[in-house]
């Protein structure tokens, strides 16, 4: 048997954790992607299949704040912009998809500061 790739492994962890966590109306799925430069934050009406709100790193918004932050800073930012756009649109409490990976570093930070900004989870 083939010997899995890092992503193989994480998209089947991400799909355990999956068959658990199902975003509703009332309470959406907050997905995290992390890629090597960046991170992604998606909240996710997982009834119609829609997204709530999004940012990323690589938003337009958050290009400024960014540059020549640590990851684990740009991380925080991405949290802080994703709550505030969830208040914003009447979103007040999520469910939490790590996407795969451990709750750790950006994935942590990203978690810690959209709760400091008012998402329960």
């Amino acid at each position: 048997m083939a010997k899995q790739t890092r992503e193989q492994a994480r998209r089947r962890r991400h799909a355990r954790v999956r068959k658990k966590i199902r975003g509703t109306k009332a309470s959406p799925r907050l997905n995290v992607y992390r890629s090597t430069n960046n991170i992604y934050a998606q909240i996710i009406d997982d009834g119609p299949g829609e997204t709530l709100v999004q940012a990323s790193t690589k938003d337009v918004a958050l290009q400024a704040n960014v540059s020549g932050k640590s990851k684990t800073e740009q991380a925080t930012l991405v949290g802080e912009h994703v709550a505030k756009r969830a208040k914003k649109a009447g979103v007040t409490s999520v469910v939490f998809d790590r996407g795969g990976y451990r709750y750790h570093g950006r994935v942590k930070a990203l978690a810690e500061a959209a709760r400091k900004f008012g998402l329960e989870f």
